[in-house]
């Protein structure tokens, strides 16, 4: 089975369909270039609504820290986003979306990296995908975790999620904009130039 025959039947699963407070639609973006990976928790409403990762305020945001634009981000067959879970979990009362079902990624995490044999960047947004990815190299938290990014390097780099709700996080964490950002940048140029 090839990448494209792999995403249909991503895109085509039902597995949590009794689970979820909505028809699953799960959303993943790749191509066979892929060189970048963004590697997400799970989408929110806006993206099960438009089909298309990242196309909220996060996204924004995320594409700001990576040095693109939309276009860039979209049109370019080096980057693509598959996250720990390919649905959205639906939002918690107490704020916030619920985290990503375990099951996705235990059905489709090992096979779909298989068919990425070009990826050289793996961002892990958020604590969800920082410890699948790291598992006992994943430090206590995500603050921690993101602090140790040049531990990861230059195959993995922890970023905390672009959430509006991580606002504050970022202003308490200074260090991620001074130093976190311009080595994403750097690399997001020569994946995209190289």
């Amino acid at each position: 089975m090839g990448l494209p025959e792999l995403l249909d039947e991503i895109r085509a699963c039902r597995a949590c369909a009794g689970e979820l407070p909505h028809e699953p639609r799960p959303v993943v973006f790749l191509r066979r270039q892929v060189r970048l990976l963004i590697c997400g928790q799970a989408p929110g409403r806006r993206v099960h609504e438009s089909g298309l990762p990242f196309t909220d305020a996060s996204g924004d945001r995320l594409r700001q820290w990576m040095g693109v634009d939309s276009e860039t981000f979209y049109g370019r067959p080096e980057i693509g986003v598959a996250a720990m879970a390919f649905c959205f979990p639906g939002t918690n009362p107490k704020g916030g979306d619920y985290p990503p079902p375990p099951r996705c990624a235990k059905l489709w995490r090992a096979p779909l990296l298989e068919h990425l044999p070009k990826v050289e960047l793996t961002l892990l947004v958020g604590g969800y995908a920082q410890a699948w990815a790291l598992g006992d190299r994943a430090k206590a938290n995500m603050t921690e975790t993101v602090r140790a990014w040049r531990d990861y390097a230059p195959d993995y780099l922890p970023l905390p999620h672009p959430s509006w709700r991580n606002t504050g996080w970022l202003k308490r964490n200074p260090w991620f904009e001074a130093e976190v950002t311009p080595y994403l940048r750097q690399r997001v140029r020569e994946i995209l130039c190289g």
